[in-house]
């Protein structure tokens, strides 16, 4: 297959690689542009580990392929933490105690980042649904929902915008 110019803007820094028509845009970040950050587990959309934010919006990365990301502004996990301090929401993960092996960090990192952006207010049903997407196979959920309350409510104090 002949491989296609692939020219996108990802955290912040543009970026271009090449990559055949059927490379999915998790592939790309992770091979390519060497960004692991990304995590890969079902590779069917259904796992979340994998999402990313593609001009603002949560995709699952292992669906969308990378010529589809032409000309977009794709956020991972590695955008996130400015150096050594972490985003205000990783840190509240953290805090919490909200993963064990963080297998499916990025992808619960991204999607909660998204909807907290939309819905700084969200209450703990809205956040379990919203992230009922999402699958980790070592918690109960709990530790997680409270990272992501815990961010909220420390943004709602200080006034920030996740």
């Amino acid at each position: 297959m002949t491989d296609h110019s692939i020219e996108l803007t990802v955290n912040g820094v543009a970026r271009s690689g090449a990559a055949e028509p059927r490379t999915t845009l998790a592939d790309f970040l992770r091979e390519e542009l060497t960004l692991t950050g990304t995590h890969l587990g079902c590779e069917h959309g259904v796992c979340g580990a994998c999402t990313v934010l593609v001009d603002g919006e949560p995709v699952r990365s292992c669906l969308m392929l990378a010529v589809q990301a032409r000309g977009t502004e794709v956020t991972t996990v590695e955008g996130l933490a400015d150096g050594a301090t972490l985003h205000p929401l990783q840190q509240a993960f953290m805090e919490s105690f909200a993963f064990q092996c963080g297998f499916c960090t990025p992808g619960f990192v991204m999607s909660t980042l998204a909807l907290l952006r939309d819905e700084p207010d969200a209450d703990e049903a809205r956040i379990r649904e919203e992230l009922s997407g999402n699958l980790c196979r070592c918690t109960g959920y709990q530790s997680i929902v409270e990272g992501v309350l815990l961010a909220a409510q420390r943004a709602r104090e200080e006034g920030a915008v996740l």
